[in-house]
């Protein structure tokens, strides 16, 4: 492998590694609170990139307010499944809440071919996103580098906000004991309403952009990049937003690397991510900054 042929790579490792890692987050924020797995995460994202869709389609509006239309109304799509699937299971066991996560994907999905239709559709891309160049013997598309910046600055956001907020702080406390919380006047409903309303909107950021790197929607579009934003969330260490980080970007270079460096390999390339799910299991479970959480009784 040649200097140009491996720096390529890590191009393209680090542009699908922050895809990965952006939609991993919306997981272990979710997880981190609730200790649940909000398995419609997935769909949301493919909702996110069809509502940029048809909110461009019909208003043609600049593509930035475009952008942030279709992720305030998703965020908001988001809160409302929290509170309709969720919010009245919260003090039922837990297999409950997963079953409910599972039947509303299921249902987004379904709906969503019944609405949207099986076909793809193409999906528009600005002129800009589609310019490429070289930069030395590298090929250089503009979405190449716009997808991990960009997704560098939502995580930055969103670490201010968990970190340096008043609601961040919130965040934390329900994570760790929510029914003190409570007793504390830490308005528990409100808090998981804007968890969820932020990871949604996360999840459409992250359709979105996959949408313009892969120009092309359908309402099954969101499978596939969600179980493996979920093997990312589970690398790092579910529950920890750093972890959810790192973990995409190791997904996605190791990905990549695998299909350059073992091309007769490349149709396993899912496999091999599922493959990295058993392991880390097996070696880490929880993963590589998560930590161990204790059930209560």
């Amino acid at each position: 492998m040649t200097w140009a042929v491996f720096a390529q790579n890590i191009v393209n490792g680090i542009s699908l590694g922050s895809l990965y890692a952006l939609v991993a987050i919306g997981y272990t924020m979710v997880y981190g609170i609730l200790r649940l797995i909000n398995f419609a995460h997935s769909d949301v994202f493919m909702l996110g990139a069809y509502m940029l869709f048809y909110i461009d389609f019909m208003f043609r509006l600049p593509w930035w307010l475009t952008f942030v239309l279709a992720a305030v109304l998703t965020g908001v799509l988001g809160i409302t499944i929290e509170r309709v699937a969720y919010r009245p299971l919260r003090q039922a066991p837990r297999i409950s809440s997963l079953i409910s996560a599972i039947g509303i994907s299921f249902f987004i999905q379904n709906l969503g071919l019944v609405v949207f239709g099986g076909r793809p559709k193409p999906f528009p891309v600005p002129q800009f996103f589609s310019q490429s160049y070289m930069v030395g013997s590298v090929y250089m598309a503009n979405i190449s580098w716009v997808v991990p910046v960009f997704s560098g600055l939502l995580m930055l956001g969103l670490t201010m906000l968990v970190y340096r907020t008043k609601v961040g702080l919130a965040m934390r406390a329900i994570s760790h004991d929510m029914d003190t919380s409570s007793l504390m006047s830490v308005n528990v409903d409100g808090i998981i309403a804007i968890t969820f309303g932020v990871g949604s909107a996360l999840a459409a950021a992250g359709g979105i952009m996959w949408a313009l790197k892969y120009p092309q929607i359908n309402p099954l579009m969101g499978t596939v990049p969600g179980i493996k934003a979920f093997i990312a969330a589970v690398l790092g260490g579910i529950g920890s937003i750093p972890g959810a980080m790192i973990g995409g970007m190791l997904l996605g270079m190791l990905e990549i690397m695998l299909v350059a460096l073992m091309p007769t390999l490349s149709g396993f390339r899912d496999a091999f991510a599922y493959l990295v799910l058993i392991v880390i299991l097996l070696a880490r479970p929880t993963g590589l900054l998560g930590r161990e959480f204790r059930e209560k009784v």
